[in-house]
């Protein structure tokens, strides 16, 4: 942190008050990525507060253009790190409407299951990170105690725990590994009585109940012309959620609830991140119980590798193997808005196709973009300690931000 101090018409009439201008970040353990906040202060209340972004910038949008549609994949994982899963599936869901092609029931079933995982995985660091913030140190490392669990699945299932590229265009990467549905049952297994002992130490310490309760209210009104979403719009009373309201990849076909809360306030966030991750059980449950047999890429040709023992009998299978990796798949011209479900919020991919074998213009509508737009109105008047604990509640990734 730097500060300087700036005088203000009060201070030279009076010579006693002034106002402090503090630069919390690019650098600093509780921005949650590289931000700069300017803080205006008087005393220990903020006057103004001005997010400042940029410092990630990765010029992902732009590299979009410069690789085949199937070589994009590796880029999505990096948009958002702790929901890279989520962007693989807008990504391929909006490239699939342009190339119109039917993805296998089983594959549809395994994004709804990765996904929800995911979900689980980024609940689980934004708690741990949060609550590290108020100084609460063993939630954290309960809280990666299972994430560990879910990394181990995630490179039991790609050989990879954090950028996977396991959602491709066209279906799934790999078949499932062996013994993966055992290893799933038994974290499902677990994971709720450990749910139970986040709340257990949480939900009636006087501490956290202090620093989260009535802290952060900001009215519904203005979060919408903000453009917030996710559990930060839900945590306001609005139930809106993709997977109810505009269902992609079959999860029309699972029961859950969407939960929401009307107090609008850090703490309410904070539990309905905690109901979230009690829904994406369930989902896991009933995906592992009725989760359907066959293949886990399409059939249309030209658009995933043929089977290798095709390649290695059929000329036809080896010519088409040969363009896709050495040109890529072509995709038909148009354009498309695809929209999922991010443990964030909202996450649209606007995609836009001239017919070639590169995309034209891929562009992002994130949900940390919107949700930290409204970071100066809920900070603003507040104490500087609130600003924590506002922050944090906003479970913003600049990665998400800066593209």
């Amino acid at each position: 942190m730097s500060e300087t101090l700036t005088p203000t018409a009060e201070t030279e009439k009076s010579g006693h008050t002034r106002r402090m201008t503090l630069n919390m970040g690019p650098q600093h353990p509780s921005t949650h990525g590289v931000l700069r906040v300017v803080l205006e202060l008087e005393g220990e209340t903020v006057l103004k507060c001005t997010p400042d972004i940029g410092f990630l910038h990765t010029g992902i949008e732009k590299q979009f253009e410069s690789l085949n549609w199937q070589q994009g994949i590796t880029l999505t994982d990096r948009v958002d790190y702790l929901a890279n899963l989520s962007n693989n599936l807008a990504y391929s869901l909006a490239v699939e409407k342009l190339l119109q092609v039917e993805i296998p029931p089983k594959a549809q079933w395994l994004r709804v299951l990765l996904c929800e995982l995911t979900r689980i995985n980024s609940h689980l660091v934004w708690l741990g990170t949060h609550c590290l913030d108020m100084g609460a140190m063993t939630v954290f490392f309960l809280c990666f105690r299972e994430r560990e669990d879910i990394l181990r699945l995630f490179e039991m299932f790609a050989g990879q725990r954090l950028m996977t590229s396991y959602i491709r265009v066209g279906g799934l990467a790999l078949d499932p590994p062996r013994g993966w549905e055992k290893r799933v049952r038994s974290f499902m297994e677990t994971l709720p009585s450990r749910v139970d002992e986040y709340e257990t130490l949480l939900n009636t310490n006087p501490i956290w109940v202090k620093r989260t309760k009535g802290v952060g209210l900001l009215p519904v009104e203005e979060m919408l012309e903000m453009g917030m979403t996710g559990p930060c719009i839900r945590a306001a009373g609005l139930p809106m959620d993709a997977r109810k309201m505009m269902p992609y990849s079959s999860y029309e076909k699972f029961d859950f609830n969407v939960p929401t809360s009307t107090d609008n306030d850090v703490y309410a966030r904070y539990a309905i991140r905690i109901a979230e991750i009690r829904e994406s059980i369930k989902i896991i449950n009933q995906a592992m119980a009725g989760m359907p047999e066959g293949p886990v890429q399409t059939s249309a040709p030209k658009v995933v590798l043929p089977e290798r023992e095709k390649m290695k009998t059929q000329m036809e299978s080896l010519i088409y193997h040969f363009k896709i990796v050495t040109e890529g798949i072509s995709v038909p011209a148009g354009e498309v808005f695809q929209v999922v479900e991010s443990p964030r919020g909202e996450l649209g991919y606007y995609i836009v196709s001239d017919g070639t074998s590169k995309p034209l213009r891929v562009h992002m509508r994130t949900p940390s973009f919107g949700n930290l737009q409204a970071l100066p109105n809920l900070i603003e008047d507040r104490m500087i300690a609130d600003s924590i604990a506002i922050m944090g509640s906003l479970d913003f990734v600049l990665g998400d931000c800066d593209r």
